[in-house]
């Protein structure tokens, strides 16, 4: 009977909610509420998690990140909603999943789906606004008030820049995505993650005397592969660990990984050979962003900013870092490239949890930060509220103990019955004369209709993983003993029980991430409820059991 009383009000509040629509729909008002934080939130693009000496890695490459999360939050199992730059982003902003805001390809990121998104809640909110730094999302200049944007050649240039910035953007447009095999020979200075930082204390001093909320999106340490003195000489190859596997291991992971093998060494080679070189200027790329991070919290302590301001720190999605014979990314749903560092620190949030043990997406973000700057969660809201985890209260652990991903533009796989060229088209640089190395199109570009063919799902719970496709094929990985992922336990009868268990999981979600939007039902004047009006959690109904049936 207690189960039927809560029960009841939780629909009872729902369905006030539902009639009284002028009442939720209500704007929210003009001026910030009095204490309300601001807000930083720092993507780095193409970022893998465990590469930090707090999470175990032999080398420091991020004592800055280290510190936040030691005076912070920070979760060891955080997955991105999909390793792919524009719909993992889209995620961030819209709290959903890559198959409800409809973006699931980088080249068609203009008309995502989504009620509100982060930026429109913290505007009627108030909050002044800002961008320094990559994009690729549906975001234009016009929505915010700051607006500095750059790429991976290079970016937003003052109108009194050095000559050398222009020459630094340059030469990243001739390394052509590749690996630099010598320091860049420009200051750090003329790096984006330099100029995105110095745009993002301008910002900060434009807005710093009320609420303010700005992206400091790092194009790195996504390629080219590059990164100048003194970090050349950081971390040197014969000082970096032993990669997972090299490429002998490809004829266990599939075709897609096998042609993408293919593709990335016919367009570079040199790159098997000089694996070590790929994973030095990473590693050193991490040590530049990090200190270009120690930068922007000096800039916030001195200012008297720090103790105001949410930080969070996360990634798009990881590389494979030469995992397999492998850069970048591109197939499949491997550790390397789903699960990225997250990191909370600053306002409201409890110190001591630097290896919490729940299991959370980017699609979080959003509803965190809703609940903490204490705004309504948007309808159409898939990911769930940390807020209490990161002030260190109760938390319905059962909620957690899952995480969910994808890929896939859809379709069939190709296959070795279909045999794809690596080069789709070659045509010479753009604006050039004609004369010159061509460019072929899929040498620069792991995203393509080989490596994204079909849809995969995985779901990642205690030390289980499983992957599964549109043709019934599945994965089966137990982390624990086989963090490589190297030895499918799919149809493995001495599994059986775990295997069971995973697919349900993976049914749940799949299923709970159907999108709910629109909000209006048949009946005029109703919308949907949502599961929690506070957290957007779920927890109430994931004890094993069905709740029990209501009936008027």
């Amino acid at each position: 009977m207690a189960r039927r009383r809560d029960l009841l009000k939780v629909l009872s509040a729902g369905a006030m909610n539902a009639v009284l629509p002028s009442v939720r729909q209500a704007a929210p008002a003009a001026t910030p509420r009095p204490g309300q934080p601001n807000i930083i939130f720092i993507l780095s693009d193409q970022h893998r998690a465990g590469l930090t000496k707090l999470s175990g890695y032999p080398l420091d490459t991020s004592p800055t990140l280290d510190s936040l999360a030691e005076n912070g939050v920070s979760f060891d199992k955080a997955y991105v909603t999909c390793p792919v730059c524009a719909p993992s982003r889209i995620s961030v902003l819209t709290g959903r999943w890559p198959e409800a805001h409809r973006q699931r390809q980088n080249t068609e990121h203009l008309a995502a789906y989504y009620e509100k998104d982060l930026f429109d809640v913290l505007k009627a909110a108030g909050y002044k606004t800002g961008l320094a730094g990559k994009n690729h999302t549906y975001m234009k200049s016009t929505k915010l008030d700051f607006w500095r944007e750059y790429g991976h050649q290079g970016g937003w240039e003052a109108p009194n820049a050095p000559p050398e910035i222009k020459g630094f953007d340059a030469w990243m447009q001739r390394l052509n995505s590749g690996v630099s095999y010598e320091p860049t020979p420009f200051p750090v200075s003329t790096e984006s993650p330099y100029r995105i930082v110095s745009d993002a204390i301008e910002f900060m001093q434009r807005f710093g005397d009320q609420p303010f909320a700005l992206e400091v999106s790092f194009p790195e340490p996504h390629n080219p592969e590059q990164v100048p003195k003194p970090y050349w000489d950081m971390y040197p190859p014969d000082s970096v660990p032993d990669r997972c596997a090299g490429p002998e291991v490809l004829k266990y992971k599939g075709y897609k990984m096998q042609w993408l093998y293919g593709m990335e060494n016919d367009a570079h080679p040199i790159y098997e050979k000089q694996w070590r070189r790929y994973k030095t200027n990473y590693l050193g790329m991490l040590r530049l962003l990090d200190d270009q991070l120690k930068r922007l919290v000096d800039f916030m302590r001195q200012q008297n900013l720090l103790e105001k301001t949410i930080i969070v720190y996360m990634a798009d999605h990881g590389d494979y870092l030469m995992d397999f014979g492998l850069g970048r990314k591109g197939a499949g749903l491997p550790e390397c490239l789903t699960r990225v560092p997250m990191v909370w620190s600053g306002w409201g949030i409890q110190a001591g949890h630097p290896h919490h043990p729940a299991c959370v997406s980017n699609a979080d973000v959003m509803p965190t930060l809703c609940e903490a700057i204490g705004v309504e969660i948007p309808y159409g809201m898939q990911g769930r509220s940390l807020w209490p985890l990161l002030q260190g209260k109760d938390y319905p652990e059962e909620e957690f103990r899952s995480i969910y991903a994808g890929v896939g533009f859809g379709g069939l796989y190709y296959d070795e019955s279909y045999p794809m060229p690596y080069r789709l088209a070659e045509f010479p640089p753009k604006g050039s004369s004609g004369k010159g190395p061509p460019t072929a199109l899929w040498n620069i570009d792991e995203l393509n209709p080989v490596t994204q063919s079909g849809t995969m799902k995985m779901v990642r719970m205690g030390d289980w993983k499983l992957i599964y496709d549109m043709m019934g094929y599945g994965q089966l990985y137990n982390l624990a003993s086989d963090p490589c992922e190297l030895k499918n336990l799919f149809g493995d009868s001495s599994v059986a029980a775990e295997q069971l268990r995973m697919v349900e999981e993976l049914l749940m979600w799949t299923i709970r991430c159907q999108d709910t939007l629109p909000a209006d039902e048949p009946m005029k004047g109703w919308q949907s409820t949502r599961w929690s009006q506070k957290h957007n959690w779920y927890a109430p109904y994931r004890h094993g059991k069905a709740p029990e049936p209501f009936i008027p």
